[in-house]
């Protein structure tokens, strides 16, 4: 009886060893996230409405409230008002740092839904965790051509130096990315399950988060029970810490360990979600709709 031949992988097909495409399709390779990330820099490179818009409006929200800033100042003639004035610029720029590295992760994946190519990678060698390491990385990318030009902005209209802030900022940053990433993961999430209907989220969750962060006021004029849920925002430990540096000019390290902390725990959730989202969907069918 003539022996069935069994079935040969590509590797194999090419005489390859089990060893040798496992080399070639490693679990995680930084290949294929610099490739992504490439693709979306020559995306935005290549059209400056993009570039533009990620300048656009962090320098008018700069503007708005430098202004009101030095307005505050005027009126107050230094005193405790003016001081609580003094953390309106430091507290819209953080605030921008948050909304624009979310808005950015969230962005690109957006664009493969509106260009029909999500499907497409989803079925490429690309796995799920490059594919979200690239749009972190690109993320912080978009961030950069938005927000330096504005930090240079704010010191020759208002001598605010948002970079003399020095090893505080690292930590503000930080923790304001790893919270970015993980709602823009859990949005990505959302978009991979019920596609474009839920592309809203993508624009609008962040501000559900505003009055909780307390970003122009501190944690104290919340009610008490309001004040429970706050602690449990990782911004709100971040922007606690930048008024006690700029008013007190204190930096509280145990406020930015209680926000990484905390970034940890929702980051993992996020990443648990995604995965969870995309398995769903895959499972439904809905990857290949993509629509509303």
């Amino acid at each position: 009886m003539k022996a069935q031949a069994q079935p040969r992988d590509d590797g194999q097909a090419m005489g390859m060893d089990k060893a040798d495409v496992i080399a070639i399709h490693p679990s995680f390779s930084w290949f294929r996230v610099v490739a992504m990330v490439q693709r979306y820099w020559y995306l935005l490179r290549s059209s400056w409405p993009r570039v533009l818009d990620l300048i656009y409006w962090p320098t008018v929200q700069m503007v708005m409230w430098g202004f009101l800033q030095v307005y505050i100042s005027q009126q107050s003639g230094g005193g405790a008002l003016a001081r609580a004035g003094e953390t309106f610029l430091g507290a819209v720029m953080l605030w921008d740092m948050l909304f624009r590295g979310q808005l950015g992760f969230s962005i690109s994946f957006l664009e493969e839904m509106y260009s029909r190519n999500l499907s497409n990678l989803l079925i490429s060698p690309l796995r799920p965790m490059e594919f979200v390491m690239s749009l972190m990385i690109m993320s912080v990318i978009r961030l950069a051509v938005g927000m330096v030009p504005v930090t240079i902005l704010a010191i020759l209209f208002f001598g605010f130096n948002l970079w003399g802030l020095g090893f505080a900022l690292a930590a503000f940053f930080a923790n304001l990315m790893l919270t970015g990433w993980a709602v823009g993961i859990f949005v990505s999430g959302l978009l991979l399950r019920h596609g474009l209907g839920a592309e809203n989220m993508a624009w609008s969750i962040m501000f559900l988060l505003l009055p909780l962060t307390c970003v122009y006021y501190p944690v104290g004029v919340l009610p008490d029970w309001l004040q429970v849920v706050a602690w449990s925002v990782p911004p709100t430990y971040v922007f606690e810490g930048m008024r006690a540096l700029l008013l007190q000019q204190v930096f509280r390290a145990d406020l930015m360990l209680q926000a990484f902390a905390i970034n940890i725990v929702l980051f993992g959730l996020a990443i648990l979600s995604f995965l969870g989202f995309l398995r769903s969907s895959r499972n439904v069918g809905s990857l290949l709709a993509g629509g509303e």
